[in-house]
């Protein structure tokens, strides 16, 4: 039987304030503070897992345990159909980290470019057809977790079109939708997104009745 959260407080293991942003979002109608490693001032575990689930997983026990609270960690990533699944669980790492007044952060520009670079390769009429994946993993200080994951499928879309967001957004039309994520509304976004898909099994199990 999967554990429960039985508290209000919950470390989002990320330091990433757009995925922070939707997480809070999505948790606020259950009553949860949500509070970020990077408010905590913990560490980022380096992601050395194959899956996603190991990457949410190992960054999710990490955050626990520094905390002393239940953490939540997302890992989510692009997969492109024409590049045999890539980046996939690399899918930060085609984001090469830049330095922007002292702090540092990743070109998603550049990574989003990578992928119209390898699809350009395959000519015209390539199947720009992706997903994006997204596996939530709580974990707590003791050790229990639990992992939801979600998908939403879509096409790369070029160039990158919209300023909310983050991350590939831009580049990525949900099926069905004729604007990118990051043109579309919020809420919206929120209702169809892939993180939105693990939450609602995440929602079901957590605080289901």
């Amino acid at each position: 039987m999967t554990r429960k959260l039985d508290g209000q407080r919950l470390v989002i293991a990320t330091h990433n304030a757009g995925k922070l942003r939707e997480i809070s979002a999505l948790l606020a109608p259950y009553g949860i503070e949500c509070l970020s490693a990077g408010q905590l001032g913990l560490p980022e575990p380096e992601e050395t897992g194959t899956t996603f689930a190991q990457n949410a997983l190992l960054k999710a026990h990490a955050a626990a345990k520094a905390a002393q609270l239940p953490a939540l960690a997302d890992d989510s990533g692009l997969s492109v159909t024409a590049l045999g699944g890539r980046p996939g669980v690399y899918t930060a790492d085609w984001a090469e980290r830049q330095w922007f007044e002292g702090d540092p952060g990743r070109d998603w520009y550049m990574a989003m470019g990578k992928v119209e670079g390898l699809l350009a390769q395959q000519g015209a009429e390539v199947d720009r057809s992706c997903w994006f994946s997204c596996t939530l993993a709580i974990a707590w200080p003791e050790g229990d977790e639990a992992v939801y994951e979600g998908r939403v499928n879509g096409a790369f879309c070029w160039p990158p079109r919209g300023t909310m967001g983050f991350g590939y957004d831009p580049a990525f039309i949900p099926e069905g939708h004729d604007q990118s994520f990051a043109e579309l509304p919020l809420a919206e976004k929120q209702r169809i997104s892939h993180r939105a898909d693990a939450f609602a099994k995440l929602v079901a199990e957590q605080f289901g009745a």
